[in-house]
């Protein structure tokens, strides 16, 4: 198990999916992390969980809209206030939709570039601040980008560039954090089994083409793709920045 021992942590998009299992990862690790998300009961529900399987409380959600500069403050505010520092910082907030370019309203193209490129830009500029501040020796930015980032998935093209954008974002960020002993990276998942892949999944011709065209012939599931961000997240990843970790199952081999 990683060691994130004496580490404060905070994951975006955190109440289901990939968040809410890096999260539990990052707290079995000995982490304290905050669950950051826009439903309230959703991210409870998921510090509950987390906390039940811990000698000691180590979750606690704070209801955020990632989007918003002042939820972002206020977010940032309640760290310092509680924690002093924040060590870990996991953007995995996002969403995503289904539109030709030529169909698209400009408010959808804005949801999607707000959510899941805006969000980046923001939690990583007002929290990176608090990072800067800390002493520790692992200080890490994992933010959540996506295989549609390196390969455009059909009638996502608002999803597909803002995720191509994150991976380039990750890259300057991370040159731009160096010298505060910041180290950034994104991971890209594949297909896996999330809140965005339901409505899909429950199609059997979409998940039989999933395994027919990715080497390992299957659906991926949140915790591995976890296991990768934790890991990136982590001491063990030390000489690592600027680098994006594809998640795969090898889609892009097939």
């Amino acid at each position: 198990m990683l060691n994130f021992k004496d580490t404060v942590a905070v994951v975006t998009g955190a109440g289901s999916g990939i968040g809410k299992q890096t999260a539990k990862i990052l707290a079995q690790g000995g982490a304290r992390v905050v669950l950051v998300g826009r439903t309230l009961s959703k991210i409870n529900e998921a510090a509950e969980e987390i906390n039940n399987g811990l000698t000691e409380q180590a979750a606690v959600s704070f209801q955020a809209d990632v989007t918003n500069e002042a939820d972002i403050e206020d977010l940032a505010a309640f760290i310092k206030s509680n924690y002093g520092f924040l060590h870990v910082l996991v953007n995995n907030a996002g969403t995503s939709g289904k539109s030709t370019i030529m169909d698209m309203e400009a408010s959808e193209w804005d949801r999607i570039q707000e959510t899941n490129l805006k969000s980046v830009y923001l939690v990583s500029k007002k929290l990176g601040r608090l990072m800067m501040e800390s002493d520790a020796g692992n200080k890490a930015i994992v933010n959540v980008a996506s295989l549609s980032g390196h390969k455009a998935g059909a009638k996502i093209p608002h999803y597909s560039s803002s995720k191509a954008a994150v991976i380039n974002f990750t890259k300057a960020l991370a040159l731009e954090f160096a010298s505060y002993g910041i180290r950034v990276n994104s991971v890209s998942p594949g297909f896996a089994e999330t809140p965005l892949t339901a409505e899909g999944l429950k199609k059997k011709r979409f998940e039989e083409a999933i395994q027919r065209n990715t080497a390992l012939g299957r659906v991926g599931k949140p915790e591995e793709i976890a296991n990768v961000i934790t890991f990136a997240a982590s001491n063990e990843a030390s000489y690592m920045t600027g680098s994006d970790l594809l998640v795969d199952g090898g889609w892009l081999i097939s």
